[in-house]
């Protein structure tokens, strides 16, 4: 599996069989290929705070992969009004890298603040709401909410409430 980390509040822990420790913050990306085979662990790192964090596994493109680990720290202020790629096959935009076609977008938006994404012929999406409400091509969405788009030439997302936040993954 291509496992991915995405925290929200607080920060996790990381240990591996890799030797790779880590603990992973709010605007941290964490990339974690099981491949062949790894023992990992993840736990809350404080005492005092909870953790909040969205985990997603992504099959690979192929069998036999090694395993490997990747971090990369995103600012907020790259993901406000604007897509921005944390994720993807190549490594594009300073993004980690995933071995499967897909393309995994971080967004902040605030109340009526809208973005366009376009959707290639043959492509599919998932958006999902990290915190705060959206509409996506009309529809209303809250926290927690996912939505699958298919056959859509484009996503339409706007917020409705203040620093909504949105994983936009762009499917083969």
């Amino acid at each position: 599996m291509e496992i991915v980390s995405y925290v929200l509040a607080g920060a996790l822990e990381h240990k591996d069989s890799m030797g790779t420790g880590s603990v992973i913050r709010p605007g941290d990306v964490q990339r974690m290929s099981a491949g062949t085979g790894v023992l990992h662990s993840e736990s809350n790192h404080s005492r005092d705070e909870i953790v909040h964090f969205l985990q997603i596994w992504i099959v690979p493109e192929r069998r036999g992969l090694p395993p490997s680990y990747e971090q990369k720290h995103v600012p907020e202020a790259e993901k406000r009004g604007r897509f921005r790629l944390v994720a993807s096959r190549d490594g594009a935009d300073g993004s980690v890298t995933i071995h499967q076609d897909a393309r995994i977008y971080a967004a902040v938006l605030d109340r009526g603040q809208a973005l366009v994404h376009p959707l290639g012929a043959g492509r599919h999406a998932w958006v999902q709401v990290a915190r705060g409400a959206v509409t996506l091509n009309g529809a209303a969405l809250e926290q927690g909410d996912g939505a699958a788009v298919s056959g859509e030439p484009a996503l339409a997302i706007a917020g409705r409430t203040a620093s909504a936040e949105i994983l936009l993954f762009d499917l083969a």
